[in-house]
């Protein structure tokens, strides 16, 4: 979907549809699970692959946010934007399971929305797309461009990006919810540290409640990768028929001397994170 669809997606939600369905928040159901990111890594494209299961009914759109930025708006407002008790009895009578499900990648990196989603949803489940940073990073950087947010060049972002975390190292506790809000928030290179961010989240919740997919996977392998989800969800087999991508950019080649300063950047981050998952991504190549 493009940004200019998804906005206004959301701009006749919030001004026409968000009224009717919130006055039936009380007839609606709430997620059964979550996907809380990163962004850049697929999480769009799986939002709309899940919904083909015909036991799983979507949310309203995806990057609902209500557990960070849209919080103040009220427990009524998010349980407006899932689907009614109706529906859920309609697909149970005839496939014996329902569940729906939030898809906003800003989570993973936000501690408060880890620790209100427990606070919550104790027992959900939750599913983290993980890309290759060096990757995500300048996908990252190209969605600004194309945003228009972005004027700099990728080697000056980087460049102003590693200082700025030098900087920053003996400011703020990396635990800290200033740290993710002031320099994590700030960083397309900090946005690839996850262990950091999936720290509280491990903490929060059982491992057994959590799914770590690799975005590479998931984009070369869709169907398998798709099927150990609904295998996780605990949902009968089912295949997907539709496994194209959306808000897919096309940009040129990374400098090669850039992915190379990246690549060797990431490199400790990432064992952390193996060593955590016992893993190996692949990453460092």
């Amino acid at each position: 979907m493009s940004l200019t669809k998804k906005l206004y997606q959301k701009l006749r939600y919030g001004l026409i549809e968000r009224h009717f369905y919130y006055l039936t928040s009380s007839v609606r159901v709430l997620p059964n699970f979550f996907v809380i990111g990163p962004g850049r890594t697929g999480t769009t494209s799986l939002y709309h692959y899940l919904d083909q299961h015909p036991c799983i009914t979507k949310s309203a759109y995806d990057e609902l946010g209500y557990f960070d930025d849209n919080f103040h708006l009220g427990f009524n407002w998010y349980r407006s934007l899932f689907p009614t008790k109706f529906t859920q009895q309609k697909v149970e009578s005839k496939y014996k399971k329902f569940l729906t499900y939030d898809v906003t990648p800003g989570y993973i990196r936000r501690p408060w929305a880890a620790r209100r989603i427990s606070s919550y949803f104790p027992n959900t489940k939750l599913i983290a797309v993980l890309r290759n940073p060096v990757d995500k990073t300048y996908s990252h950087y190209i969605m600004g461009v194309n945003e228009g947010n972005e004027k700099r060049s990728f080697e000056e972002v980087i460049k102003y990006d590693l200082k700025q975390l030098e900087n920053f190292s003996d400011s703020y506790s990396k635990k800290s919810d200033d740290y993710f809000k002031n320099v994590v928030e700030n960083s397309f290179v900090a946005r690839g540290f996850y262990l950091e961010q999936l720290d509280i989240w491990f903490k929060l919740f059982p491992k057994k409640q959590i799914l770590i997919i690799k975005s590479e996977d998931l984009a070369s392998r869709t169907t398998e990768v798709v099927k150990d989800i609904f295998n996780f969800l605990m949902l009968p087999e089912y295949k997907i028929k539709n496994v194209s991508k959306h808000r897919v950019s096309d940009y040129s080649k990374m400098n090669s001397s850039t992915r190379k300063t990246l690549v060797e950047f990431f490199k400790p981050y990432n064992k952390k994170l193996y060593e955590f998952l016992d893993r190996d991504f692949g990453w460092d190549k």
